[in-house]
């Protein structure tokens, strides 16, 4: 995947492949079927040391930038991931110190250049351009956008209308992704589709600041393991491309039998011509486990390519047949916040609150709406979080 190709009529078919939306994509294409070298940008904030394979769908749209001549151009958000991203879940990312950001950057980037050709990246920190900001460049910076327009944003009018508190620090936050590309002139800049917010402002900073606005493409967001929410660690419900090739190989075969071709399509090397076939496969009454598996070989060999298939084959199937831990509990009445956090699938009882804000925590497969509400486990419960973590109450 790394053997960087020949500019061609043909490519604009492999760059945009899988984009939900394009933004000047007449523009974008014939600035690309003419041959012109784009610096396509991508912002990623560490916020978490770990990729998972919700993560790769982006990474892998800027590595086909790559392998066709572009420049990839990786900003580590050392300043927003400090900010806190009011991404749209029901409370609001906390703020990380510089140290924690640090830390969680480099183990990103080590595992981003299993996608990426490092060599090839040109990789930029915020703190380059932002530590040098005085008050009145940052002043400047807010005088070209108006509050009207950031209160537009989906989550912030939500939480306005709902009389949940939005911070000033945050009105920031799409401001300072904005004005990444001006710093490094981007040309285009890839994201999730919970981004294109983001993405327009980045359009409009540019102009503001007398540059082209760039074009945009945003890529879907993938499901995680239950199906339903996008992929995230905090519900337990990802794929990490770091895990061994056993667990990776034990998840994958996990993924729902309706997102097996949406896996294979936006986490694997598998050509349409493969796709195609697998899909027909299915339509002709094929096992969804045969086609399941491949997929869970296809991922194992991206990230692990020295792995032995009979071991983590091996390895898979017995943690997968494991079955739910028992957790021996004392008997009574607790709130089911305490009881998440008591089974060790929650770290608090806020997370616990969050979780089920997400549909992430379920008691007998029923999903948890209330964590405030007082319950009695009786013995055999099933606990679950996400779609691995799960825990059978035995009454002391």
């Amino acid at each position: 995947m790394k053997k960087r190709q020949n500019l061609d009529h043909g490519t604009w078919d492999a760059v945009s492949a899988g984009a939900v939306e394009i933004v000047n994509r007449e523009r974008l294409k014939s600035r690309i079927e003419r041959g012109d070298r784009l610096r396509v940008k991508l912002g990623l904030d560490p916020t978490r040391p770990d990729i998972h394979l919700g993560h790769t769908v982006v990474l892998r749209a800027l590595r086909r930038y790559q392998a066709h001549g572009h420049t990839a151009v990786l900003i580590i958000g050392d300043w927003t991931a400090r900010i806190g991203d009011p991404s749209g879940q029901n409370v609001t990312r906390p703020q990380l110190t510089k140290d924690e950001v640090t830390a969680a950057a480099k183990t990103y980037l080590d595992q981003a250049w299993k996608i990426l050709d490092q060599a090839e990246t040109e990789v930029r920190y915020q703190s380059e351009w932002f530590d040098r900001m005085r008050l009145e460049d940052v002043v400047q910076l807010m005088s070209r956008y108006t509050v009207a327009r950031m209160l537009a944003r989906d989550d912030f009018a939500k939480r306005t209308k709902d009389g949940r508190p939005v911070g000033m620090h945050e009105l920031l936050y799409p401001l300072l992704q904005a004005y990444d590309s001006v710093a490094v002139r981007s040309d285009l800049e890839l994201g999730g589709t919970d981004q294109t917010f983001n993405l327009l402002v980045g359009r409009d900073i540019q102009e503001a600041y007398g540059q082209q606005p760039q074009d945009i493409q945003t890529m879907p967001l993938l499901e995680g393991l239950d199906g339903v929410q996008k992929m995230s660690k905090s519900l337990d419900n990802y794929i990490g491309i770091d895990e061994p090739p056993e667990v990776m190989y034990r998840k994958a075969m996990a993924v729902p039998d309706d997102l097996i071709l949406r896996y294979l399509q936006l986490t694997t090397d598998a050509t349409p011509a493969e796709i195609a076939e697998d899909a027909r496969a299915l339509r002709d009454g094929t096992n969804p486990r045969e086609i399941k598996q491949r997929l869970a070989e296809r991922l194992v060999n991206q990230f692990h390519p020295g792995a032995a298939p009979d071991d983590y084959r091996h390895e898979g199937g017995a943690f997968r047949n494991a079955g739910p831990q028992e957790l021996s509990m004392a008997p009574g009445e607790r709130t089911i916040a305490q009881l998440f956090v008591e089974a060790g699938l929650a770290s608090s009882k806020s997370e616990a609150r969050r979780l089920a804000g997400q549909r992430g925590i379920s008691i007998n497969e029923q999903p948890v709406s209330s964590t405030e509400e007082k319950v009695t486990p009786q013995d055999g419960w099933i606990l679950r979080r996400g779609s691995h973590r799960v825990v059978r109450v035995k009454l002391r």
